[in-house]
């Protein structure tokens, strides 16, 4: 069975203007009432750094999900991780990695020693209050910023990982540069070390590569997925999926690469209204250029 999870927090954080709470919280609704029951739905973060973001707690609320949804909210410290066991409706803390230092500090003001020391904690707190962890990789498939890369480094961010206690991992292709090969050795490698780990990807995708991308990760034996419905995220859309645009993996194109994979996954219900309302919502409050 495939995981899809739908990572409406990776399509709000790419606008510049503030989606109102109800709007947020109504759009979830759908998105569990098609049939998802994975979504990496908030960030739960400064809410200076991140204004989007200031009402996680309250949109998570006014969701009221169904106890067999997972929600997942990312977290990048101790105190996010609090905030996430108060909310009561958070089940996983995701925590965001990475092999490059130079993208742990401009991301989050941390080093690696640092990361991994909020790490622990986060997993202390969530193991107490019956939560799981899942850590996202970030530059998993190469390093844009010129620090050093291969694949021997990303099973050894993995390996400290988990270490730390974390049972699930998602490599992320963050620059949208990985080639389907790439894609293919890097999941064979860290599967090939951590079996028994729950490895996903969260793919950045063009028209042109995305399928291509899909069936490299599941010929791995990549199984779980994380998308974005109409792939909102990353630069704007101005047309539906441009060909040389490069967005978030499109859950819709996930679905019938998958299918036609003859992959097992969840029943979803039509996609098509679900996508015109995320790529409206990127339309109304204007995505930032990447």
């Amino acid at each position: 069975m495939v995981k899809i999870v739908e990572s409406t927090r990776s399509a709000w954080q790419s606008l510049a203007k503030v989606v109102p709470t109800e709007i947020k919280a109504e759009y979830l609704r759908a998105v569990v009432a098609a049939g998802f029951t994975h979504l990496d739905a908030m960030s739960l973060v400064s809410k200076q750094a991140m204004p989007q973001m200031a009402d996680a707690e309250l949109v998570l609320e006014y969701l009221d999900a169904p106890e067999d949804t997972e929600i997942i909210a990312m977290v990048a410290n101790a105190k996010g991780a609090e905030r996430a066991v108060e909310s009561e409706r958070v089940t996983t803390m995701a925590f965001p990695y990475s092999i490059s230092p130079l993208f742990l500090d401009r991301n989050q003001r941390q080093t690696p020693q640092e990361a991994l020391d909020q790490l622990e904690q986060i997993g202390e707190i969530a193991y107490k209050n019956g939560q799981d962890v899942v850590a996202y990789v970030a530059m998993a498939f190469g390093n844009p910023f010129g620090d050093p890369w291969d694949i021997d480094e990303v099973v050894s961010a993995v390996d400290l990982l988990v270490d730390n206690g974390v049972a699930q991992v998602v490599l992320s292709d963050t620059s949208g540069t990985a080639t389907p090969a790439l894609l293919s050795n890097v999941i064979a490698c860290v599967l090939g070390v951590h079996e028994d780990v729950e490895i996903g990807v969260k793919l950045r995708v063009t028209a042109k590569d995305g399928a291509e991308k899909i069936r490299a990760a599941f010929e791995a034996g990549c199984r779980r997925f994380d998308a974005t419905l109409g792939g909102v995220g990353g630069p704007p859309i101005a047309a539906g999926f441009e060909a040389d645009a490069v967005v978030n993996l499109p859950t819709e194109l996930l679905v019938e690469t998958l299918r036609k994979l003859g992959a097992e996954m969840p029943e979803l219900e039509s996609l098509d209204r679900l996508v015109m309302t995320s790529r409206a919502l990127e339309k109304r409050y204007a995505a930032v250029v990447q």
